[in-house]
């Protein structure tokens, strides 16, 4: 681009001067009457510190094993449901000035739309802890203010609802269970007693001293058997020889006869408790004591009998009668014993039984005492964590800052919506311009007529303009000015005489949707 370009192209600026201020105004004045017209909205914010359990884990746990922040997140969703917001709407009358009251649904997206959260990481040196900024925009700034800080009510006492609730309800929790357990261990503790009542003979824990007792008793039937034996034979003995010799066994032999009578019946006796009935020694033991027994009998009979007298006759009905009585005692003994070792078989044989039984309950109730104990220890633990979260010494919101009303509104930003029409309204009066510009096709540089004729003139005449020329850009000049400011004196007088431009522009877009 030479000089003569950047001659033209300002003559051009300068000639089309008019259009571009006037359109520059219009467009800054719209700017400035939109930026007043809109209304003002103040953001009112609130901090929370959100702090981690202040008691270490290692040393006491608490029962609500939420984080902080998951936990601020949870009430987030929570005070923001349909219900609560229509309820924090009522209560604190956020649409009051409005015309007509919107729908429930109208106000729910709206109030989402204007609650902000914010989490603040306090990064390594905060230990955990963070903070979270609460936010409402509203057309007033107290409004926003009290929002906020019903929020950050709502929130707080939420927080601590929750804890203490879930720590109230695991405490509970486990009272029922250690109730409950308590009475079945109880239960279970009676059936043992009664089973153990009903069944004494056949328990398990009893069965060595009743198997000793059976082997003691066994003992003792065959003690008595071999009495027994004794007796019968020492009556038989007794007997043969007062039949033979007139004499008791334990008597002098008054012969030599009657002395080896004695001697080989004592062989014999001895001789039986060794061998049977037909070894040898015994058959002739017998023989000889037969052939004795003979002689004597043979001796008696040619009147060679001894002189019994009635002191001997009485000391041998005696000792028979001492034989009888106790074999008749060892027979009754024999007889309780064996009933006694027949009961202790059943009770023994009965013992398997009972054991079954027995360890079926007892492991029933050492799995329940395993279950109380254990639950004991944790309705200690949740004792605990519920004094914790009593104490607020669990995961813990407290107010940093509480919101206060905004001295200034957060939107609109009326000098960026100024500056913005102006350099709008500059940018449409350049574009307008060079429109104008190019649908010109008058020939107005000699650069031009040469690319027309393809030859290069001679010499150019410039144009000489006329003194009704030189008004009539000033007249047109004056007029785009006029007609440019009518603009948005219309706006000016349409707010202050008829409707807000809020309002109409509200009316205008449901004239066109009722339309479309």
């Amino acid at each position: 681009m030479n000089a003569a370009d950047i001659r033209f192209y300002s003559s051009i600026l300068l000639r089309r001067m008019p259009y571009l201020l006037a359109i520059t105004a219009a467009g800054l004045t719209i700017a400035v009457i939109v930026a007043f017209v809109l209304p003002s909205i103040y953001r009112a914010s609130a901090k929370i510190l959100v702090e981690a359990p202040q008691i270490p884990a290692e040393l006491a746990k608490s029962t609500v094993p939420i984080e902080a922040v998951q936990q601020l997140q949870i009430i987030r969703q929570e005070i923001t449901t349909r219900d609560d917001l229509l309820a924090l709407a009522d209560k604190l009358d956020i649409y009051a000035q409005s015309e007509e009251r919107p729908t429930d649904e109208d106000i729910v997206d709206d109030m989402r739309s204007r609650i902000t959260f914010e989490e603040v990481e306090l990064g390594a040196t905060g230990a955990g802890a963070s903070v979270v900024s609460i936010a409402f925009t509203a057309p007033e700034p107290y409004l926003a203010a009290r929002v906020v800080n019903e929020l950050v009510d709502l929130i707080l006492a939420r927080q601590q609802q929750q804890r203490t609730g879930r720590a109230a309800d695991t405490l509970q929790f486990f009272n029922q269970t250690v109730a409950r357990l308590g009475s079945d261990l109880n239960q279970v503790e009676a059936e043992i007693l009664k089973f153990k009542n009903a069944n004494t003979g056949t328990l398990p824990e009893s069965l060595g001293f009743r198997r000793n007792q059976q082997a003691s008793q066994q003992e003792r039937l065959i003690a008595l058997q071999r009495e027994e034996a004794d007796l019968l034979s020492k009556r038989n003995n007794l007997a043969e020889s007062y039949a033979l010799t007139g004499q008791l066994p334990d008597a002098e032999a008054v012969t030599p006869e009657q002395q080896m009578l004695e001697q080989l019946n004592r062989a014999l006796v001895d001789q039986l408790a060794i061998f049977s009935e037909t070894s040898p020694n015994i058959v002739a033991l017998r023989t000889r004591i037969t052939s004795l027994q003979e002689a004597l009998r043979t001796r008696q009979s040619q009147g060679a009998r001894p002189s019994t007298g009635s002191k001997l006759h009485s000391a041998f009905e005696v000792q028979l009668t001492y034989i009888n009585e106790r074999l008749q005692a060892i027979t009754q003994e024999k007889a309780a014993i064996a009933e006694s070792i027949a009961a202790l078989k059943t009770s023994i044989d009965a013992t398997p039984a009972s054991e079954t039984v027995l360890n079926s309950l007892e492991r029933n109730r050492a799995n329940l005492q395993m279950q109380y104990n254990t639950a004991i220890a944790r309705r200690a633990e949740a004792l605990i964590g519920q004094q914790i979260e009593n104490r607020s010494d669990g995961g813990r919101f407290s107010v940093l800052e509480r919101a206060t009303p905004p001295e200034a509104p957060e939107s609109p930003k009326r000098r960026r919506i100024a500056l913005m029409g102006a350099l709008g309204g500059l940018g449409l009066a350049v574009a307008f311009v060079a429109l104008l510009e190019f649908l010109n096709g008058t020939i107005r540089r000699p650069l031009e007529l040469e690319r027309m004729l393809g030859h290069k003139p001679v010499a150019t005449i410039p144009y000489i303009t006329t003194a009704d020329e030189i008004r009539f850009p000033v007249k047109r000049a004056l007029a785009v000015l006029l007609s440019t400011a009518a603009i948005p004196i219309l706006l000016i007088a349409v707010y202050l005489f008829y409707l807000p431009l809020s309002a109409a522009a509200q009316n205008a877009y449901r004239w066109l949707a009722a339309l479309g």
